[in-house]
């Protein structure tokens, strides 16, 4: 057998995440092994089988498979042509230890939702977008255990403004850096999921998104103060200048670059 045509792999800035692994394999397979975290898996072309604990399971894109820790498992394509996985190790304290037996009964889940928002985290993941993988995890989280507790519903909206307008002052007092969502919710005496949707519903924007506004206009201040756009991104928060750049010209349709220097154009300068 040969080797995967292609592993990427990382440890992201996002608690609750111990390693994001992203694979193309053609003819590989796993040997019997465990992991201490839970595997989060989806399939983005192919499909894959695996025995869990002794028995036979599969999975293609249009499901959610959850293994976990310390259990059992293999894994190998189920068609000729491969597979292409995405997958996310989550730490213990993510889930409740309580549900790994329900995890083994049941770790394929078919749940379009849970399939869009796992492909939404992973996305934020690849991007450094470390606020909104946070808060895309929390959904992720919330909605796996309640598969797990066999009680999935629809999320009862949440209106809670006071809550939602302490969070507002708290980002607006510590733009640049980031305040871990467990954090913030821990603070302000709530669940993650609560303050999401408490602020989503409050402001019309999820706070991930109001966060990056407010950095973004950090950014614009220091540029027209004089500030190199190298330097700024490290000052108002960005993981590095390509990821304001990304940012700045979503919002503003020109670059920190071209900003700063028609700015410096202007009378008085």
């Amino acid at each position: 057998m040969t080797g995967p045509d292609h592993v990427t792999a990382w440890r992201p800035a996002v608690a609750g995440i111990a390693e994001v692994f992203h694979a193309r394999f053609t003819e590989h397979a796993y040997p019997v092994h465990t992991h201490d975290a839970w595997t989060l898996l989806i399939v983005d072309h192919g499909a894959v089988r695996y025995g869990l604990d002794r028995r036979e399971h599969g999975t293609d894109r249009s499901w959610v498979s959850l293994l976990p820790p310390h259990v059992p498992h293999d894994g190998r394509p189920a068609t000729p042509a491969g597979f292409t996985k995405r997958v996310l190790y989550l730490d213990r304290g993510v889930l409740d230890d309580a549900l790994v037996g329900r995890a083994v009964d049941g770790p394929t889940l078919a749940d379009p939702l849970l399939r869009r928002r796992v492909a939404e985290l992973h996305r934020a993941l690849a991007g450094a977008e470390t606020p909104e993988a946070a808060s895309r995890l929390a959904l992720v989280a919330e909605r796996l255990e309640a598969h797990l507790r066999g009680h999935v519903e629809v999320p009862a909206p949440v209106r809670d403004p006071g809550v939602a307008r302490r969070l507002r002052e708290l980002i607006d007092a510590t733009a640049p850096r980031d305040v871990p969502l467990p954090d913030a919710a821990a603070r302000l005496g709530v669940t993650p999921t609560h303050l999401i949707r408490a602020f989503t519903r409050e402001f019309g924007l999820p706070p991930h998104r109001y966060l990056t506004g407010r950095r973004v206009d950090l950014a614009r201040r220091l540029l027209l103060a004089g500030h190199a756009p190298a330097d700024v991104a490290a000052r108002a928060g960005f993981y590095d200048q390509p990821h304001l750049t990304r940012h700045f010209r979503r919002a503003l349709g020109t670059t920190p670059g071209s900003y700063a220097a028609r700015g410096a154009g202007q009378p008085g300068r």
